[in-house]
């Protein structure tokens, strides 16, 4: 280690002081940034805390419920700051020389300034944050272990294992492909007991998903599947290099050509780079991937372009020069998402201006949204009035699908986001959006009326008559009349992104009594190809209520048309 002379700082002390600028920048800002769509969802999460929630597990919502004692957006986001400095110093130490010195320093923050990606989820409240913080701990550990075989490091390594898990289901593709990286851990009786150790820890997440009927895994799994379209893949892979900053990737792919085993931590970053694009290169066949999904490979990516350039001096200038750009263009970009009025737009500006114009039209009511979880969460965030999302076929669902807000507000007066022909008020809201609704005094939901049915069998054809055995059950304290025209029983033909349709069961009628359940029979007629084109789709029953969205009611099942 190089000592300090005189005023001059020592590569650690270095470090400390660059990574501390890093995190007062990020809490400023937290501090004067709205909220993106996401981070307002997390806060809601943060409201209602629990072991596991539709769309992720827990540990954003405790970051942001932890440091919710500051208030607005800065306690959203203040643990979420904390983090990025915290790993960046982790993986310094899995990857300074033995003899560090200020320039590799230097080199190392500009690396990590330099990649877009950290710039972004440096300051947010999402699962990103946690998920880098628990890999670059495991990471340490893994290497630790694999090193020296100590309790102590199985057992830590085995914590972070299972705060990775409660960070983002990616973690386990963390742990998947580090192991695979060193078999030799599958023969170590102490590995065994890390891997219970997290098993173990991670066990209250397991009961709420077996409570939840697994809805997490099941909507990452199969919920998010679209059909093949080429541009989701380009789309991934410029993604990318975007994120990832294209004036480095060239040296990446050199620093990957000559690099060299080194030692355990170094291999299992190499292989979580290559795993990671593989592995969403593989997902982009079945839907759009998000690039910040792929962010582990940051760690990887680092150190490639650390090990190459450190011994190359023309190279560590280059990359010097590439992050200083980067860094005043990205501040450009940051300065501006201070200012409402900037000429680029961002989701993060207008939040207290929209919010506040819906509030001026709904007072103190309960707001409902027509599917727009983030429109629900920031009106709350932002006015403190009560809301919910309606979960709809025609969008992705949410943690307000498990909610029970709407149930009660049962007989209450609320107001309902609602397409135009159902809408009879309207207000142009400060972005230009339209926001148009219905009041409703006596407020009757049916969302949580549970359809039950005797799936066709077999790959269905255009104009097939299906008669669909089903009972309907009413948990309400009300009877619901399924007349064909307030209220109409529906077979639900969902295939996100492409086709979504409602089309009503023609001719029935039925009283489901309060608390009570029903038997009958449809009969359906499967539609032509100009209205449910050739596919797979996920279906089931809804009731058609105007104002109020569709979304299943109860079973859904998988259908295929021909």
């Amino acid at each position: 280690m190089t000592k300090p002379t005189g005023k001059t700082l020592n590569p650690q002390a270095l470090l400390g002081l660059m990574l501390g600028a890093w995190w007062v920048v990020n809490l400023v800002q937290a501090a004067f940034t709205g909220l993106a769509n996401d981070e307002a969802y997390y806060h809601m999460f943060a409201q209602h805390l629990a072991w596991g929630y539709f769309d992720h597990p827990p540990m954003t919502a405790l970051l942001v419920r932890l440091g919710s004692w500051v208030g607005g957006e800065l306690g959203v986001r203040l643990l979420a700051t904390t983090l990025q400095p915290l790993y960046l110093f982790v993986l310094w130490l899995l990857v300074r020389p033995a003899e560090p010195t200020r320039k590799d320093v230097t080199l190392y923050m500009a690396l990590a300034a330099g990649l877009p990606i950290l710039q972004l989820y440096g300051f947010l409240a999402v699962p990103d944050g946690p998920l880098m913080l628990f890999t670059a701990l495991f990471l340490l550990f893994y290497r630790r272990f694999s090193e020296r075989g100590r309790w102590a490091d199985a057992l830590w390594m085995g914590a972070a294992m299972a705060a990775l898990a409660y960070s983002k289901y990616h973690g386990a593709l963390v742990v998947l492909i580090a192991v695979a990286a060193n078999m030799r851990l599958l023969r170590s009786p102490r590995f065994w007991a890390a891997c219970l150790l997290a098993l173990m820890l991670i066990v209250p997440h397991l009961l709420w998903q077996y409570g939840h009927d697994w809805v997490s895994f099941r909507y990452h799994l199969s919920g998010r599947n679209r059909d093949f379209d080429i541009s989701y893949v380009t789309e991934y892979l410029l993604n990318v290099v975007a994120v990832f900053n294209p004036l480095f990737v060239p040296l990446a792919v050199a620093g990957w050509i000559r690099r060299r085993t080194g030692d355990i931590g170094r291999r299992a970053m190499y292989w979580i780079v290559a795993g990671f694009l593989v592995f969403f290169l593989l997902s982009s066949i079945r839907g759009y991937v998000q690039p910040q999904w792929v962010i582990p490979i940051t760690f990887g990516v680092i150190a490639l372009l650390f090990d190459y350039a450190r011994v190359r001096p023309r190279a560590a200038r280059y990359l010097k020069t590439v992050a200083l750009v980067t860094i005043g263009l990205v501040v450009c970009l940051r300065v501006l998402m201070l200012f409402p009025n900037a000429p680029v737009r961002f989701e993060v500006f207008g939040n207290e201006a929209r919010n506040a114009a819906i509030a001026a039209e709904a007072g103190d009511l309960p707001v409902l949204f027509d599917g727009s979880y983030t429109g629900a969460a920031k009106y709350n965030f932002y006015t403190g009035n009560p809301s919910f999302a309606q979960p709809t076929l025609f969008y992705r669902t949410s943690q307000y699908e498990l909610m029970d807000d709407d149930t009660r507000w049962i007989g209450r007066r609320v107001v309902v986001q609602t397409p135009g022909p159902y809408a009879d008020r309207a207000v142009t809201l400060p972005d230009g959006t339209v926001f148009r609704y219905r009041i409703v005094d006596d407020f009757r939901p049916v969302r949580l009326v549970d359809v039950r049915f005797d799936e066709p069998q077999g790959t269905l054809h255009a104009s097939d008559t299906l008669r669909i055995p089903l009972t309907m059950a009413n948990p309400y304290p009300y009877d619901i009349t399924v007349d064909g025209d307030s209220v109409r029983l529906a077979m639900a033909w969902r295939k996100l992104g492409t086709a979504t349709e409602t089309i009503p069961v023609e001719g029935f009628r039925a009283v489901l009594p309060a608390g009570g359940t029903i038997a009958d029979t449809v009969v359906f007629a499967v539609p032509d190809a100009g209205r449910l084109p050739a596919g797979r789709y996920q279906t089931g029953f809804t009731l058609l209520a105007p104002p109020l969205t569709p979304w299943f009611c109860g079973q859904q099942s998988h259908l295929e048309i021909r």
